[in-house]
C-alpha cells in the first residue's frame, strides 16, 4: 500500500522549512531569525500558561482558606434574631447538596488588653455543630472547641488578633459591647472579661485578624439577642452555592435571606477576574513580538528565494500556489513556537512546587515573603480552559503574520527576478 502523495505547496514548504546543511549555511541569518521566532512565540506561550496558572492557584488557595472560615451559603434575619433556626436548618437540608447547618450570631465589638483596644467580629457559635461546616477550627492552637461552653464566657481568637491585642491563651481580655446599659449617669457600654482558650490560623488575614468565637449561648446574652441571627450551611458541591442560594431564597419564609460565598466576597474575586484578564492580554504581547519576527523572516526568505519562486512560476506554479508554500512555511514556525511554548509551560506549572524552592536557594531569598503573602509556597492550577485559549490565540496569529510576506512572494514577476541570475 502506498502512502498519498503530498501537495506540491505542502512538499515545498516543507523542504524550505528544512533545508539541509549547504542551504543552512549559505542562509545562517535568515535561519536565526527562524530560531527567533519559533523562540518569541514559544517563550510567549510559556510565560501565558504559567503566570495564569500560578494565578488560577493563587484564587483557588485564597478562596479555599477563606471558605476554611465562610460557609458556603449563609441564611440570615433581616430583623435580627432567629428563634426558629432549626426549622430553617431542616427546611435547608431538603436540598440534597446540603449537608450541614450551624447557627450562628455576628455582631461587632472592641477588645481591650490593657491599653491596646481592637475592632472585632464576634461570632457565637455551637461547638458541637461549628466544625460541620468551617474547616478552619480543625487545629486549634492552646485549647479546644468544646473550651466554649456556655455561661464560662470563654473566647477562641483568631491568630493575628491575639497577636496584636499581644495576650496568650490563658490570660484574659475585656469586650466592649456597643449596645450600653442605660445608667442616671447616661448610657454606659457593656463590659465582659472573656479568658483566651486559645486562637485558630485559617490563613486568610482579613479573618485571622478580627474574628473571634465565644459560645452562642453566651452571644445571646452580651448582644441581647432572643437566638442566632442566622445559619451557615456547608454543601457537597461549593461552585453550585449561587444555584443552591437562589433555590433556599426561593423557599425562604419573608424576613429571611440566604447569601452564597461569592456574593459575600464579589468584590475580591471581580478584581481578581479583572487582573487575570488584563495580564493576559498584556502578556499576549509577547506572542505578538514573536509573530511580528516571524513576518520579518518570511519576508527575508521571500527576498533571497526569488529565483526560486520565478523559477516556479515558469515551471507553471500559479500566484496561489507560491502564496501557499510561504503559509506553511510559516505555520510549521508558528505550530512548533506554540508546540514548544506549551510543553514548556506545562512542565513548568506543574513542576512549579519545586522550581520556586530551587530559585529560593540560588537566590538565598523567598519569592514570596510569608508574612506579606500569607503562602508557603507557590501554587499552580492549570486550567484547559485557559491553555486552550492560548494555543488557538496564538496560531492565529501565527497564520495572520504569513499573510503579507506569502502574498509579496505571490507577486514576484518571474522576468524581473531572474534578469541579474
Amino acid at each position: 500500500m502506498t502512502l498519498p502523495e503530498l501537495p506540491f505547496e505542502l512538499r515545498v514548504g516543507l523542504r524550505y522549512t528544512r533545508a539541509g546543511r549547504r542551504v543552512q549555511r549559505r542562509n545562517a541569518f535568515i535561519s536565526f531569525t527562524s530560531a527567533i521566532s519559533v523562540a518569541g512565540i514559544a517563550i510567549g506561550v510559556w510565560a501565558l500558561i504559567v503566570v495564569l496558572s500560578v494565578m488560577n492557584g493563587f484564587t483557588k488557595d485564597v478562596r479555599d482558606r477563606m471558605l476554611s472560615v465562610v460557609a458556603h451559603v449563609e441564611i440570615g434575619s433581616l430583623s435580627g434574631a432567629m428563634p426558629d433556626w432549626q426549622q430553617v436548618a431542616a427546611l435547608a437540608k431538603t436540598q440534597k447538596e446540603v449537608l450541614a447547618a450551624a447557627p450562628f450570631i455576628n455582631a461587632q465589638a472592641m477588645l481591650a488588653n490593657g491599653e491596646v483596644v481592637r475592632g472585632a467580629l464576634i461570632r457565637g457559635i455551637d461547638p458541637a455543630a461549628e466544625p460541620t461546616v468551617s474547616d478552619a477550627l480543625a487545629h486549634i492552637a492552646g485549647g479546644a472547641l468544646t473550651d466554649l461552653a456556655d455561661g464560662r464566657f470563654n473566647v477562641i481568637l483568631g491568630i493575628d488578633l491575639a497577636r496584636s491585642l499581644a495576650v496568650l491563651p490563658g490570660e484574659k481580655i475585656t469586650l466592649i459591647a456597643p449596645q450600653g446599659n442605660v445608667t442616671p449617669a447616661g448610657v454606659v457600654p457593656r463590659l465582659k472579661q472573656f479568658h483566651v482558650v486559645g486562637t485558630f490560623e485559617s490563613g486568610h488575614f482579613e479573618y485571622d485578624s478580627t474574628l473571634a468565637l465565644i459560645h452562642l449561648g453566651d452571644a445571646q446574652r452580651l448582644f441581647r439577642v432572643e437566638g442566632p441571627t442566622g445559619v451557615r450551611l456547608r454543601l457537597q458541591d461549593m461552585q453550585r452555592a449561587p444555584q443552591i442560594a437562589a433555590e433556599l431564597a426561593a423557599q425562604l419564609p419573608p424576613g429571611l435571606v440566604a447569601r452564597d460565598w461569592s456574593r459575600q466576597n464579589r468584590t475580591w474575586f471581580a478584581a481578581v477576574q479583572v487582573e487575570k484578564r488584563m495580564m493576559f492580554f498584556i502578556l499576549l504581547v509577547i506572542v505578538l513580538v514573536g509573530a511580528f519576527s516571524l513576518v520579518s523572516t518570511l519576508v527575508m526568505t521571500v527576498t533571497e528565494k526569488q529565483s526560486d519562486i520565478a523559477i516556479l512560476r515558469t515551471l507553471g506554479a500559479s500566484p496561489r500556489s507560491i502564496m501557499q508554500i510561504f503559509v506553511v512555511q510559516g505555520a510549521i514556525i508558528g505550530v512548533l513556537g506554540v508546540a514548544l511554548g506549551v510543553a514548556i509551560g506545562l512542565a513548568t506549572a506543574f513542576n512549579i512546587d519545586w522550581i520556586v524552592p530551587a530559585i529560593e536557594r540560588l537566590i538565598g531569598a523567598p519569592v514570596l515573603p510569608p508574612d506579606i503573602y500569607f503562602l508557603r509556597e507557590l501554587p499552580s492550577d492549570p486550567r484547559a480552559g485557559d491553555i486552550v485559549p492560548i494555543v488557538l490565540i496564538s496560531l492565529v496569529l501565527s497564520l495572520a503574520a504569513t499573510l503579507y510576506p506569502s502574498w509579496r512572494a505571490a507577486r514576484v514577476r518571474p522576468a524581473e527576478a531572474l534578469r541579474y541570475e
